[in-house]
């Protein structure tokens, strides 16, 4: 860990919310403990930026604004429910890490964090096949209601009910990346790019406008990583290592592997959609994008081992 890089740290939802526990202040805890396993990290002198996800806390903040959904009170669109969660969780990781920082007597490093942009494109085929479950369940009576009167998109999820969804397009530019790389180049600790960015369309004129969807964070992270110009993308997970033969007797853990090996695996229908896919194709999209450099699948726990070289799944480019 002598040589310092620009790290993008990716952090799933178990890095913010354990299970029934979504309390403020339980996911403050976690956030503590999250930090302090990146901290190997930044007091090597690593330049860090992290990106994590919102999927239970923009689903609870749009829970809040389905249930008080009035004229007086109208609910707030999508985009704005990721908005207040960047927020929101950006406070607990600043807080975390400014916290940890003085415990160990450093008063000289700083940790900010950023709302930020993502741009997708409008003609991404997602608009036109929305995926992604978010808000209540409903009946399929009341969902039927709700698509008429709110233009909503409704599938039946799971046979757990109805819900609406959104589409998932893939993240073409961060608006924020040069203020963003400018902090981290400083030194600075930035999240950003919160559950990977809140969606915005660009107009013929260059005006932005927010749209109703969800980026994948993994991707964001590798979008944010590719115009850092980082050196490594770190995705954290539940798991120690990307697995082929996942959950059977001939499991096997992925070490260091090529991209093009990963690749075959991906065609090979080794990983989950919505699990292990997205983490596998986000880190091939960030090695593909120049010469030097290393994505790594790891767990939080891991994070120290994984860096120098020791535990995770290693994608160079």
């Amino acid at each position: 860990m002598n040589q310092q890089r620009t790290i993008v740290v990716a952090l799933g939802g178990n890095a913010l919310q354990k299970q029934g526990e979504a309390s403020s202040q339980a996911q403050q805890r976690v956030a503590d403990e999250t930090i302090a396993q990146l901290l190997p990290l930044i007091q090597a002198g690593h330049r860090v930026a992290i990106v994590h996800g919102n999927g239970p806390q923009v689903g609870n903040i749009v829970l809040h604004e389905e249930a008080i959904n009035t004229e007086a009170v109208p609910s707030l669109p999508l985009e704005d429910s990721g908005a207040m969660s960047q927020g929101l969780i950006g406070f607990w990781l600043q807080q975390a890490i400014h916290d940890a920082l003085a415990t160990r007597g450093v008063h000289d490093k700083y940790a900010v964090s950023i709302v930020t942009q993502t741009v997708v494109d409008q003609a991404d085929p997602a608009f036109q096949h929305p995926t992604k479950p978010i808000g209540p369940f409903y009946s399929e009576e009341e969902a039927k209601k709700v698509q008429v009167e709110r233009g909503y998109t409704v599938r039946e999820d799971s046979g757990r009910g109805w819900r609406r969804v959104v589409p998932s397009p893939k993240p073409q530019e961060i608006v924020e990346a040069p203020v963003i790389k400018a902090l981290v180049d400083a030194g600075v600790l930035v999240v950003s790019t919160g559950g990977g960015g809140i969606p915005v369309l660009r107009d013929a004129s260059g005006q932005l406008s927010g749209v109703a969807a969800v980026i994948d964070k993994d991707f964001g992270a590798a979008k944010l990583a590719d115009m850092l110009e980082a050196d490594t993308l770190l995705i954290l997970t539940s798991v120690d290592a990307a697995k082929v033969n996942f959950g059977q007797p001939t499991e096997q853990s992925l070490g260091e592997v090529s991209a093009e090996e990963l690749q075959q695996h991906i065609d090979a229908g080794q990983f989950a959609a919505g699990s292990m896919l997205p983490k596998t194709q986000a880190a091939l999209s960030f090695v593909a994008g120049a010469s030097g450099r290393t994505a790594i699948i790891t767990s939080l726990e891991k994070t120290a081992d994984a860096i120098n070289g020791t535990a995770g799944t290693r994608i160079k480019s």
